[in-house]
C-alpha cells in the first residue's frame, strides 16, 4: 500500500492554505467544530449503553447476532483500547467508533466498527471521529490504522480513499459469513481491508482538505481501460478482454446505491457482489494496487505485472 499519486491521472481539490502547518490535533479539533459535535473518549457504563443502542439503530441486527455488547466494550476500554463518541450540541450521541490494538504490538490499531446516526449524516461526523482516532493512535506511537468496509458502498469508498487517503491491503471474501441484519442479509460480506498511514505526508494533506480524486476521463485518455462496467440495464458487465490485455491502469465500476438496490432487487445486488469479487478481488490477489476512487463510482487500479494468460 502506498499513498503515492500518479501524475496526470488525478484531479486535486482546492488547496487549504493552512495545510503545511496544521497539527493533527488542530485538524481534528476543526473537523469536530465544523461538524457541530464534540468528540471524546468513552468509559462510563451509561456511555457504553448509548453506543450499543446507537449501533442497533443504525444496523438493526437480529437478536441472535448483536454488533457489540456492554461486556465487550467494558473489557476493551478497561484494557486501554479505543472507544470514542461524537455528541451533538444537545448532548445526544450521534456517532461512535470502536478500535483495538492490532498485531504486531506497537504498530497499529484496528478500527472494528464506526457508525453515525442517520439524522446526523451529511455533516462529516464520521470524518471528525476518524481524525480524533488518528490523534489518539499517534499519541500512543502507532503508525497505522486498519479497518474493513464493503467495497460496493460508494459513499464509504469515497470517504475512505478520497477524504482519508487510506489504501486497500487485502480483498476478503465473505469475511463475516452470513449476517442477518438490515444491511447485509443475503448478500455476503466481502470486505476490503484498508490501511491508513498516519504519518504519511499525503495523508496529512488530505486530512486538512487537500483531497485527490481520480479523474476518470483523463485516465481513459491516457490509456486506462474499463474492467467492470455498468450496463444499460444497471447490471454489471465484466470486460474479460480488458483483464487479459496488457493495460497497466484499469477502471472498476460500482453501482450508485447498492443498499437501495438490495431492497428493490436483491438478485441484481448479488450479481454486483459476485462481479466485483471476480474483478477487483482477483486483481488485488494478483498484486495490483487500488490507487484511488472517483465520486462517480470508479475504482482506479494499477497492475505491476502482466496479467496471467488463459491457456
Amino acid at each position: 500500500m502506498t499513498d503515492g499519486r500518479r501524475p496526470g491521472t488525478v484531479g486535486t481539490a482546492a488547496p487549504d492554505a493552512a495545510a503545511p502547518t496544521r497539527s493533527p490535533g488542530e485538524a481534528a479539533r476543526m473537523a469536530a467544530e465544523r461538524s457541530g459535535v464534540e468528540v471524546r473518549l468513552l468509559h462510563d457504563l451509561t456511555d457504553l449503553t448509548g453506543v450499543v443502542a446507537l449501533f442497533d439503530r443504525i444496523w438493526r441486527p437480529d437478536g441472535k447476532s448483536p454488533l457489540v455488547n456492554i461486556e465487550q466494550l467494558r473489557a476493551l476500554t478497561h484494557a486501554g483500547n479505543y472507544l470514542a463518541g461524537a455528541f451533538d450540541s444537545d448532548g445526544r450521541l450521534v456517532g461512535a467508533c470502536v478500535g483495538f490494538f492490532a498485531a504486531p504490538p506497537g504498530v497499529g490499531l484496528h478500527s472494528h466498527i464506526a457508525g453515525v446516526d442517520g439524522q446526523a449524516q451529511g455533516r462529516s461526523v464520521g470524518f471528525a471521529l476518524k481524525l480524533h482516532q488518528r490523534v489518539w493512535a499517534r499519541e500512543r506511537g502507532l503508525t497505522e490504522i486498519t479497518w474493513t468496509f464493503d467495497p460496493l458502498i460508494r459513499r464509504n469508498a469515497y470517504f475512505n480513499f478520497v477524504k482519508l487517503g487510506a489504501r486497500p491491503r487485502e480483498y476478503l471474501v465473505d469475511f463475516y459469513g452470513e449476517i442477518d441484519d438490515a444491511i447485509n442479509a443475503g448478500q455476503g460480506t466481502d470486505r476490503l481491508l484498508v490501511a491508513w498511514q498516519l504519518a504519511s505526508d499525503a495523508v496529512a494533506e488530505i486530512c486538512v482538505g487537500n483531497r485527490v480524486e481520480a479523474d476518470v476521463e483523463l485516465m481513459r485518455a491516457d490509456g486506462a481501460v474499463v474492467a467492470l462496467a455498468e450496463g444499460a440495464s444497471g447490471l454489471p458487465e465484466v470486460a474479460s478482454a480488458a483483464l487479459r490485455n496488457d493495460a497497466r491502469t484499469l477502471l472498476v465500476r460500482i453501482p450508485a446505491d447498492v443498499e437501495a438496490l438490495r431492497r428493490s432487487d436483491p438478485g441484481a445486488a448479488k450479481r454486483w457482489r459476485l462481479a466485483l469479487r471476480d474483478v477487483l478481488g482477483e486483481l488485488i490477489d494478483d498484486g495490483a494496487s487500488v490507487t484511488g476512487f472517483s465520486r462517480s463510482g470508479w475504482y482506479t487500479v494499477e497492475r505491476h505485472r502482466h496479467p496471467r494468460r488463459q491457456s
